[in-house]
């Protein structure tokens, strides 16, 4: 069992000195840039409703708060998930790796209704200057969260069908990461335009 574990967390320190993990490190930096020109435009674009509803109107601010919460609330569970390699215990990555698939989920399960139900309302992205930053912004974090729910699911099949291996320990790893980043992001999408939003600034 100790040689077992003396190897999980040999791979794991393949996996954080790898030329791999340089490059996604690197790849998120440039994701950086694109949420920073993002949040610009937004900032630039926000007070222009072209006559219609701003922000102040339309956020749910409670609404903002529960996907908040869900979403951190999956990011201690992506991070039990790299515990669970720590200690060569396959059964409860899986477990914590499934459940934060489905925090996940729920987040963006909810970030697709407050869409639709602006659309409905006629509060499309083509509406303002103002709705078109807040959807591609807004958006863009949300299809960054598919990506992450995708590669839950084929790390979860890998693990079953091989257990723990230098790829999958490296997947693992770079998925946390990038959970956490997305974390990041929300919290500043949280704080600009649902909080900002709703006290009007």
């Amino acid at each position: 069992m100790s040689n077992t574990n003396e190897q999980t967390t040999s791979m794991i320190v393949h996996a954080e000195k790898s030329k791999t993990l340089l490059g996604f490190w690197i790849y998120l930096m440039t994701d950086c840039i694109l949420f920073a020109s993002l949040f610009a435009v937004y900032a630039v674009l926000h007070k222009n409703t072209f006559g219609g509803p701003s922000g102040q109107q339309l956020f749910s601010l409670p609404y903002a708060l529960l996907q908040t919460l869900i979403l951190l609330t999956s990011s201690l569970t992506s991070g039990l998930s790299i515990l669970s390699i720590r200690k060569n215990d396959i059964k409860k990555t899986i477990y914590w790796t499934i459940a934060t698939f489905g925090l996940g989920l729920s987040f963006l399960l909810l970030e697709i209704n407050e869409f639709h139900k602006l659309y409905i309302e006629g509060n499309g992205w083509q509406r303002s200057g103002f709705l078109s930053s807040y959807f591609s912004l807004v958006g863009t974090h949300g299809l960054h969260i598919l990506v992450g729910l995708i590669w839950m699911l084929i790390l979860i099949i890998f693990i079953v069908k091989k257990g723990f291996t230098k790829k999958t320990v490296k997947g693992f790893t770079m998925l946390n990461i990038f959970w956490h980043f997305l974390d990041v992001i929300w919290i500043f999408i949280f704080s600009v335009v649902y909080l900002m939003g709703h006290v009007g600034l």
